[in-house]
């Protein structure tokens, strides 16, 4: 049986970071954020398959899967084709 962190380790971070950031030292824009929330909850999906009952963590799931929403909405709206690139790369389904 393979463990799946709920967390996100340190060099998975800076691995997305420097994946998505848009210039040197870049860890705050929004596609960063997506990008680490959407590593996040992919962990924290991983997690519910064999723990069904952790209903407190359920609700940090749900609060992520809202904030990345938010963010992607900002997006959206400011430049739709970077919106449109972003989801693609995460493999988010909209």
């Amino acid at each position: 049986m393979e463990t799946f962190p709920m967390s996100i380790t340190a060099e998975r971070k800076q691995a997305l970071i420097k994946e998505f950031a848009k210039a040197d030292g870049d860890t705050g824009s929004p596609d960063v954020q997506v990008a680490i929330l959407t590593e996040r909850i992919v962990n924290l999906t991983e997690h519910f398959k064999t723990h069904k009952h952790d209903n407190h963590s359920r609700r940090g799931l749900l609060k992520l899967v809202s904030q990345r929403r938010s963010l992607l909405d900002y997006v959206r709206k400011h430049d739709e084709e970077r919106y449109r690139n972003l989801i693609s790369r995460l493999g988010i389904r909209r």
